[in-house]
């Protein structure tokens, strides 16, 4: 432990209890070993893990970038114009994707998280067989409060006909469910792009995890010429690496955080 430069911890957005129990390591540990101490964003960690160097010829985004982070709690597309020069072009004005995932899953009776379980019956199913309403946003934000209660009226009423409905159509549910998602999702960023005149695109956040996403993205990255970043499966979820890349950039600025900073659990991106 004395060979390390500083202690990093997640300061927030998150669950209050998970947080305190981390500052209060975080801060300890740096008292005890009297080093600095620095206080990192979740969501920002989510999206510099692109720059988590895996091989020596690995490439990185080169700034402006823009980064779609999706989550279970969070949908943005943010603009990097530097690391810690960031824009939020669009977001969601309700609900996030990963929310809109895993209610989904609960309303078809699939355990928790329900994300990775859709899109493991989703590759057996066809994407195009049903359909789901669209909702209307000003500019380039976000809504899927309203696609969730269309999913759920689809499926009530379909078991109104039919009480095997879900257990019959399991997987072309999960698969056309998944791709009005993924689909609203890019539909977004495409725009983004355009409107930026940015080819640099990542995804980042527990959601850039799904397949579909990843996909998809590959497509319209050689339709639009884009050159995009998807990180490696263990940089998708909530990891250790993303914390401790963001701190890295911060500890050459010098960007230190007092003992007295408190977790905040709605803490915002910018």
């Amino acid at each position: 432990l004395h060979n390390i430069d500083a202690i990093a911890y997640t300061n927030g957005p998150g669950l209050s209890g998970s947080l305190l129990v981390g500052a209060s390591v975080a801060k300890s540990l740096a008292l005890s070993l009297n080093k600095p101490l620095i206080g990192v964003n979740h969501m920002q960690g989510h999206i510099l893990a692109h720059f988590i160097q895996q091989t020596e010829k690995q490439d990185f985004p080169k700034f402006p970038f823009l980064c779609l982070t999706v989550s279970g709690g969070h949908t943005q597309i943010v603009k990097l114009n530097d690391y810690f020069d960031l824009e939020i072009i669009g977001e969601s004005i309700d609900d996030a994707v990963g929310e809109a995932f895993d209610k989904a899953a609960k309303i078809l009776g699939l355990t928790y998280p329900g994300g990775p379980l859709i899109d493991q019956l989703s590759k057996n199913g066809n994407p195009k067989r049903f359909t789901f309403s669209y909702s209307k946003v000003d500019g380039f934000n976000y809504s899927f409060s309203g696609i969730k209660t269309s999913f759920l009226y689809f499926i009530q009423e379909n078991l109104k006909k039919d009480t095997l409905f879900i257990e019959k159509n399991i997987h072309d549910i999960c698969a056309s469910y998944q791709h009005h998602l993924v689909s609203v999702l890019l539909k977004n960023l495409t725009k983004v792009a355009d409107n930026q005149n940015i080819n640099q695109i990542a995804i980042a956040g527990g959601v850039s995890a799904n397949s579909e996403l990843r996909n998809q993205l590959h497509i319209l990255a050689q339709k639009h010429n884009w050159k995009i970043f998807i990180p490696s499966f263990e940089y998708c979820t909530d990891n250790a690496a993303m914390i401790a890349i963001t701190a890295y950039f911060k500890y050459i600025k010098s960007n230190f955080s007092d003992f007295t900073l408190t977790p905040e659990p709605r803490m915002k991106l910018i």
